[in-house]
């Protein structure tokens, strides 16, 4: 099981790189400890989107320099950057997750790095169905799995812009070329809430996808910040 590594991130605080430095170091030997398929990553949330710095399994097929999942950047946009534990998620091919997030924050409680944990339970979902079925008095279905929580593993930025408009759009419910402004508004404090504008070139990119200027783009979020502020 082969970590890799990113390279040094920009200027920064001491306190912050001893605290990715430690856990770098950490992120083999969890993987290696952790029963089936299993990968640890670990998340330096100063480089937003592209946060990765250290990986170890391969669960998700990321890779050192890959985008953060749409559900942490969301977080990281709103402020809200918790410790999520156990919690359930599901990968394209369908493979059942379950996932740990451990957010570690500085002395000025600062949010510094995210150290997760994704482990595929799909082979010890087999394993229970079968025990159970050998039981005495075991009902003969299984019963149906939860519905897990909606967290989509990206590969490179431009997958994750890519998801991050089209659950925008979807959830407006009006097509781009029957928006009216206020539909459009809508979509752009969306993708705000998802932290889409904190990929690069993401005015731009939205721009295209709703069939508007950037400088409407900029206008649209100028109004929604004025709302924030009660003006």
């Amino acid at each position: 099981m082969t970590k890799r590594t990113a390279p040094d991130a920009g200027p920064s605080t001491p306190e912050a790189e001893q605290v990715l430095a430690v856990l770098s170091a950490l992120v083999e030997p969890l993987a290696a400890t952790l029963p089936g398929d299993a990968e640890v990553v670990l998340h330096d949330l100063r480089r937003l989107p592209n946060s990765i710095v250290a990986i170890a399994g391969d669960v998700t097929g990321r890779s050192v320099g890959s985008p953060s999942t749409d559900m942490l950047l969301r977080k990281a946009a709103e402020g809200t950057l918790a410790t999520t534990v156990g919690y359930e998620t599901r990968l394209p091919d369908g493979r059942v997750l379950r996932s740990t997030t451990i957010v570690i924050r500085d002395s000025n409680d600062t949010p510094v790095a995210a150290l997760c944990v994704n482990a595929d339970v799909m082979i010890w979902q087999a394993v229970k169905a079968i025990a159970e079925a050998m039981l005495p008095g075991a009902s003969a279905g299984a019963e149906p799995l939860a519905e897990p929580a909606g967290e989509n593993f990206v590969r490179d930025i431009d997958e994750l812009a890519q998801h991050l408009l089209t659950e925008a759009i979807g959830a407006c419910g009006v097509p781009v070329e029957l928006m009216q402004k206020k539909h459009k508004l809508t979509v752009v404090s969306d993708l705000k809430d998802r932290g889409f504008f904190l990929l690069k070139e993401s005015v731009e990119i939205a721009a295209q996808a709703l069939q508007v200027t950037r400088f409407t783009i900029y206008n649209y979020l100028n109004e929604l910040g004025n709302e924030e502020g009660g003006a």
